[in-house]
């Protein structure tokens, strides 16, 4: 069965687009079936995978929440084992179309549950906030990876953006986890950058990933040229560390349920 794994923070700027389209990429080339869905209206990570704007209609998530397309007219294959269902600007209206229908919330959910089991794994790349969107993903989702910049205040904004988490299980998603915290923007030369990454890590311990990804200029560059950073520039700092997520990203979904118990007791 596919696993559904949102991307989410409540803050923009911190690595969340460019983990969904390079962690999904490693994942593809190491022969995982995946697909990740661009429910930001901005349309970044679209562009990151070389989906251009160039006045085209391109169908994309919008159609398909508000059953204007089919599954099979919004997904378009980028590269081998990497699919892509786009976003553009109109999404923002999506919120609008179904907010006063039953059941809004889980409106992804029940559009995905068909696909589900055709992918290794879905990645959602939410919005940078915590609007209905984010909902509906988190909903639709069986876990979330949060990414945080190693900047001030880092810590105090994700304990507020968990215990959101926590209550979107208790009252929307009972089978809701956290995959894991993901360390973005590091610095190993500045002070603070080391010490927030230890603060984190000293208070979520196994939830947060051993693997850090690094400030490095080719993981932009990557992004605007529409191609994930292990193509553009695969002996580049930041394509290097994606390709370590990935593989802890696997090793993690391999454990068993009783692995997972002895590993967060540590």
């Amino acid at each position: 069965m596919g696993k559904v794994i949102a991307i989410a923070s409540q803050k923009g700027g911190v690595g969340k687009t460019t983990t969904a389209i390079n962690l999904s990429a490693c994942l593809s080339v190491k022969g995982k079936k995946v697909l990740v869905i661009d429910s930001d209206p901005q349309g970044s990570l679209s562009f990151g995978l070389g989906i251009r704007r160039n006045g085209e209609k391109i169908k994309g998530l919008y159609e398909f929440y508000t059953n204007r397309a089919s599954f099979e007219e919004v997904v378009i294959e980028c590269i081998d084992n990497l699919f892509v269902i786009p976003t553009r600007i109109d999404l923002f209206m999506a919120e609008l179309e179904i907010f006063e229908t039953n059941e809004r919330e889980k409106k992804l959910r029940l559009l995905l549950e068909k696909y589900k089991d055709d992918f290794d794994y879905i990645f959602i790349d939410c919005p940078p906030s915590f609007s209905f969107l984010t909902l509906c993903a988190l909903v639709a989702s069986d876990s979330v990876i949060i990414p945080v910049q190693c900047e001030q205040f880092a810590l105090e904004a994700l304990r507020i953006f968990i215990k959101l988490l926590w209550r979107i299980k208790g009252n929307f998603n009972e089978f809701l986890e956290l995959e894991g915290i993901l360390l973005t923007m590091f610095s190993k030369h500045l002070i603070m950058s080391r010490t927030i990454a230890e603060d984190i890590r000293r208070v979520f311990r196994s939830k947060t990933f051993e693997s850090v990804i690094p400030r490095n200029v080719a993981l932009a560059e990557s992004s605007i040229n529409g191609i994930p950073a292990i193509f553009y520039a695969p002996e580049a700092a930041g394509s290097i560390a994606y390709k370590e997520l990935a593989e802890e990203f696997l090793t993690k979904n391999s454990l068993v349920p009783e692995e997972l118990s002895q590993q967060a007791s540590k």
